[in-house]
């Protein structure tokens, strides 16, 4: 892994988004990236093998959503390899910030992560998103990586406080997908996202309940 190259590649695209970051947070970036790429070799954490593609494909993808996520207490449902929510923790240690998945290789290296980076605003949780039960909800609910929009209002709905927000990062506009959500729940806003180096679509989904997720 080229780190010089990979540095110059996550300076440029944090240029683009105009979100100044201090040496510590790039430093961390790229300290939580050569962990990524080199635990994937034997946990599969992520199908982009080229850490250099990792810049913007993970690092880039995950900090451009960050202007529009708010709340003291996150969770990132589905976190995998940690995206966004390693991303989110480094550049918000003010913040609780949660990550959540059911796969025990991938929880393991989450943990690694937290203490390689001493992340210690960090808690990996090994379980589904229905077993688990917070002493206290969180303000908001963050996926990159659940299948559609119906399976994570529906799966997590009870981790979020009243008047918290889900925040679902999706490609193309999930038209379909916001079509088929039960009664009950409201779009907040539609962020339409440009990450540097990439061409494809992205989108912010936020979405609110219309009563308490304890009802």
């Amino acid at each position: 892994m080229n780190l010089i190259v990979c540095r110059d590649r996550l300076e440029q695209g944090v240029q683009q988004l105009e979100q100044p970051l201090s040496k510590r947070i790039v430093d961390q970036l790229l300290e939580y990236l050569l962990l990524l790429d080199k635990w994937n070799k034997a946990y599969n954490l992520t199908a982009v093998r080229d850490p250099f593609d990792m810049v913007s494909r993970h690092l880039l993808d995950s900090l451009s959503i960050a202007p529009f996520i708010r709340g003291k207490r996150l969770i990132d449902v589905g976190s995998g390899g940690g995206l966004p929510g390693i991303v989110l923790a480094i550049l918000n240690p003010e913040k609780k910030i949660d990550l959540l998945d059911s796969n025990g290789k991938k929880t393991r290296f989450l943990f690694q992560v937290k203490t390689a980076l001493n992340l210690n605003h960090v808690e990996v949780h090994h379980c589904r998103v229905e077993a688990h039960q917070p002493n206290q909800r969180y303000d908001a609910v963050v996926s990159r990586a659940f299948a559609s929009l119906s399976d994570m209002v529906q799966g997590s709905r009870h981790l979020l406080v009243d008047k918290g927000r889900f925040f679902a990062m999706k490609g193309l506009y999930p038209q379909q997908e916001l079509s088929e959500l039960e009664k009950g729940y409201k779009v907040e806003a539609c962020h339409e996202l440009v990450v540097p180096f990439e061409e494809g679509k992205r989108h912010l989904i936020e979405l609110s309940t219309l009563q308490d997720p304890s009802n």
